[in-house]
């Protein structure tokens, strides 16, 4: 699989890249940052700095209204939408005006925030610890849900004077709001409603080749990888590993891995291509894969394993605690879909009968697991629900 991989990355370096200008003249989309990317498509933006309980600083940035309506001071409903692994805060954004997510959110009423979890793009910032420092980039999904979502959560709630708000969280995205969710009763009680798209919860049946790589033991991972951050792009040194910078053309080579690992590119909008590369395959921490590399082999939603003795000073019992979806109190609707290598139907039949507040599941049966954020008909399958359950319950 890896020698294919090879093989295929050396091959498009070899290629002219059509589409993308090579002299910096003219910067191209997938050079801009979020706030760029939504003020390039003609709607409003704020950036807003969110500081966690442990002092990490998040870039979270909004959109207050769409591009037809002026300022207005009239309430409306807030939505947070919160981005999965190797993803970022402009995924909600990069298939363009019609159809993407926050785009059509905006455009039909709602007060839009973009999250950022600690450790992706717009997220590398501590009020006293560097990237370069070790410490920093000790964290998985288990302090995403404990930290990075009641901060930014609060912040929407105080920013917009609501008392609760809406929440679209994608793959991971959906599993930190499951786990915080189900352990925090006060934080889920300032959600009105919890849209899932393709949670990440059991893992038992996930085919996905990504499975493959996360069979290695912990320390491993530690050896090959460093202990600090994970990113494709980079160049690989002993604490920061970037495969596809190998490459002349490392967008190509990123895009060929996330094809062969999430994405069935027939199901993407390929108009927009050019704007998705920006978005696909960013960093996070070393001990965030390790984490769910210890969900894969367990099949468990657990927390991160330290280890015995460290585990006996954190958790006070030899094992992680297990997660458990049916205390989380909240109005969830989940959709899944046929072609997902690692929100696999099977675990989705498990997990919907823990979730104690369903009140809405859909089977797309011809998406897979990225459709949710570039599907050419996100609109119809996904968008228009969304917005309905909105409306219908503000």
């Amino acid at each position: 699989m890896l020698l294919i991989l090879f093989a295929m990355c050396c091959l498009y370096a070899t290629m002219d890249v059509q589409g993308i200008p090579q002299d910096g003249k003219n910067k191209p989309r997938t050079l801009m940052n979020t706030k760029e990317l939504i003020l390039y498509h003609g709607y409003p933006c704020e950036e807003h700095d969110v500081v966690t309980q442990d002092d990490y600083i998040l870039s979270i940035f909004r959109i207050p209204y769409g591009r037809e309506e002026n300022a207005s001071t009239n309430s409306k409903p807030a939505v947070l939408l919160q981005h999965g692994m190797f993803g970022e805060a402009s995924n909600w954004i990069a298939s363009g005006s019609s159809n993407s997510l926050g785009f059509v959110l905006a455009d039909n009423g709602c007060d839009v925030w973009l999250g950022s979890s600690r450790g992706s793009q717009w997220s590398k910032k501590h009020v006293s610890l560097s990237t370069e420092d070790e410490n920093f980039w000790a964290f998985s999904f288990d302090h995403m849900a404990q930290y990075d979502l009641p901060a930014t959560v609060d912040f929407i709630l105080q920013k917009t004077g609501q008392q609760q708000l809406f929440y679209v969280g994608h793959s991971q995205g959906s599993t930190i709001g499951f786990i915080a969710f189900s352990t925090m009763p006060h934080l889920a009680r300032k959600i009105k409603i919890n849209f899932a798209l393709a949670p990440v919860v059991s893992v038992k049946h996930a085919i996905s080749p990504l499975k493959k790589l996360f069979t290695l033991p912990d320390f491993l991972y530690k050896i090959i990888l460093g202990t600090k951050e994970f990113n494709w792009r980079r160049p690989v040194s002993r604490d920061k590993s970037g495969f596809c910078s190998f490459f002349e053309y490392s967008n190509i080579c990123s895009n060929i891995i996330y094809n062969l690992f999430w994405s069935a590119q027939k199901a993407l909008n390929m108009s927009q291509v050019d704007g998705y590369e920006v978005n696909r395959l960013v960093g996070t921490s070393v001990q965030n894969l390790i984490h769910w590399s210890q969900v894969m082999k367990s099949g468990k939603l657990q927390a991160y394993d330290y280890g015995t003795l460290k585990n006996l000073e954190r958790y006070e019992k030899t094992h992680p605690p297990e997660y458990n979806v049916t205390n989380m109190n909240v109005s969830t609707a989940v959709w899944n879909v046929g072609n997902d290598g690692l929100a696999d139907p099977e675990d989705i039949a498990l997990l919907l009968p823990q979730i104690t507040n369903l009140t809405y599941h859909k089977f797309i049966p011809e998406w897979d697991h990225e459709s949710f954020i570039y599907g050419l008909d996100a609109y119809v399958q996904l968008h228009r629900e969304i917005l309905n359950m909105i409306k219908g319950s503000y």
